[in-house]
């Protein structure tokens, strides 16, 4: 791509932004967010005007198809349904639908860079709710295909191959969409944030205008909110990460691996799923009451497992699992024993 190029689609994506941020403010009911959207996009129209100076003209702009589309969702479900989507279309300030608007007590604004890098740094259990809710998807879809074929009076072996396939194929799906997901991710992560580099390279002052304007609409007095944001705005990297979290709603962390995403996703999978075809594969007498049996501990766990993401009891969230599942289990048992497939 030409340097012209470059530019007339950076000055088309700033005209995009400034034409949904226009939206936005049109369909927000609170006046500061409202406020807050309406600067944003005479921001954008501004840089746009610094790109067509570049140019060396204006060029006609007319919202494509798809951002009219997603102004049309916008007035009818609201901004905040709408944020993943404004952060992909670099519609600035969308971090204010990221939680409260005011600093709760007992934690204040940020006073000092510092603060601002501090605020960002939280607990990094991701992988572990991930990890915890791939081993239930395996575990509760592949006993309900074995409880089901086994329903059927099928054979062992042809449990053994169904439960087999049923894990490699669910094990592979959610693997290839984990996959498809990271990546889509971290290309429009990356583009993004490479726009705003490019972006507070060349008007710093802009940027940080933009970036107290946003702290402003959240509670912080306009004075402060500027001079954090002119500190800030002269550490390039911390800089960078700010106005990636603020102004897009991104988070610079969520840069995983597509492949580890992929690998663990496949991983966590493949053992719950493994768990009810262990009676089976060993051979044992009384397979179905057995794979129950493990299912079920194994049910009661997870549940009590993702207690800790839900703050609620363990013992409730682990029976609550348990009888979902067990329902699930019993029901397509049941359904299996109307194709009653003995040959005995």
């Amino acid at each position: 791509m030409t340097a012209a190029g470059g530019t007339l689609d950076r000055w088309r994506s700033e005209k995009t932004a400034a034409f949904l941020s226009t939206a936005v403010a049109a369909a927000e009911p609170d006046p500061a967010k409202a406020a807050l959207f309406k600067d944003m996009a005479a921001a954008a129209e501004e840089q746009a005007g610094i790109l067509a100076q570049d140019l060396g003209h204006t060029p006609d702009f007319a919202p494509s198809l798809r951002s009219r589309l997603i102004a049309s969702c916008i007035a009818a479900f609201g901004p905040r349904a709408m944020r993943p989507i404004l952060s992909a279309t670099k519609v600035r300030g969308v971090s204010v639908y990221s939680g409260k608007t005011e600093a709760p007590a007992g934690h204040p604004w940020p006073k000092t860079v510092e603060d601002v890098g501090g605020r960002h740094r939280t607990f990094g259990g991701g992988m572990l709710r991930a990890g915890v809710f791939g081993v239930n998807d395996g575990l509760v879809s592949n006993t309900c295909l074995v409880m089901g074929v086994a329903g059927a009076a099928a054979e062992p072996n042809i449990i053994v191959l169904t439960g087999v396939a049923g894990l490699l194929a669910g094990a592979f799906s959610m693997a290839a969409g984990e996959f498809i997901s990271m990546l889509s991710q971290r290309e429009m992560f990356e583009h993004q944030i490479s726009q705003e580099r490019e972006e507070l390279e060349r008007y710093p002052k802009e940027e940080a205008e933009e970036l107290a304007l946003i702290y402003a609409a959240r509670g912080i007095p306009l004075d402060e909110a500027r001079d954090v944001a002119s500190h800030l705005i002269a550490n390039p990297e911390k800089a960078l990460d700010t106005l990636a979290r603020e102004e897009l709603g991104l988070n610079p962390d969520d840069l995983g691996s597509p492949i580890g995403a992929a690998g663990s996703s496949f991983v966590a999978f493949a053992v719950g799923a493994s768990l009810p075809l262990i009676p089976f594969l060993l051979g044992t007498a009384n397979g179905v009451a057995i794979a129950a049996a493990i299912s079920g501990a194994a049910l009661f766990v997870v549940g009590a497992l993702l207690s800790l993401f839900s703050g609620k009891n363990a013992w409730l969230s682990g029976l609550r699992m348990l009888a979902i599942g067990a329902a699930a289990a019993a029901a397509t048992y049941g359904i299996g024993s109307l194709f009653n497939v003995s040959t005995s």
